[in-house]
């Protein structure tokens, strides 16, 4: 869809970020590109590796290198890693350079996707649920101040949601226009 702006996907891990966002680059005639993805394909290295040999800091420059440079493309959705909205450079590019979608997901629903997922560093210990409140704690309000829509992922499926978001976009770019 011409003259929509990039949408940019924050949140926080489980929200559904991947599924929503190549779901809304096919219904937009656009790529996707998952950031996380991105790291690992151009390092060769799953993101648990990476953790382990560079550390999160190691990992928070490869990110904000990568959505620096991916949010300068155009007619993109782009899905971020959850932790992306830790940096200010990386919240500052993001509302610059699109429309900023929170897909909002409770922690109770971000433990039941990601109970076998063992792609996920910060989740590996003894207690994940103790780790997942502490994260949003942090990052629910970065997420709030960065986006421009928030979207409860808890109620409802995909095919909904992406509906959904496309005519609250549509409303963003035209106030006058009903559906997208």
């Amino acid at each position: 869809m011409q003259g929509f702006p990039n949408l940019f996907l924050i949140g926080p891990m489980g929200a559904g970020k991947s599924t929503i966002g190549r779901l809304l680059a096919a219904e937009l005639q656009r790529d996707f590109v998952d950031s996380d993805h991105e790291i690992q394909r151009r390092c060769g290295a799953d993101i648990p590796w990476i953790f382990d040999v560079e550390g999160e800091a190691g990992f928070r420059l490869r990110e904000r290198l990568i959505i620096d440079e991916l949010s300068q493309r155009s007619e993109i959705v782009l899905a971020t890693g959850g932790g992306a909205v830790m940096h200010e450079d990386n919240r500052q590019v993001l509302r610059e350079r699109g429309t900023v979608i929170y897909l909002y997901a409770t922690v109770e629903q971000q433990l039941r996707r990601t109970a076998k997922d063992r792609n996920r560093p910060l989740l590996r210990n003894k207690d994940p649920e103790a780790v997942l409140r502490g994260l949003f704690e942090v990052r629910d309000p970065l997420y709030r101040a960065t986006a421009d829509l928030l979207v409860r992922t808890d109620r409802r499926g995909t095919r909904s949601l992406v509906n959904d978001i496309l005519k609250r976009v549509t409303r963003l770019i035209d106030p006058l226009q009903t559906k997208a």
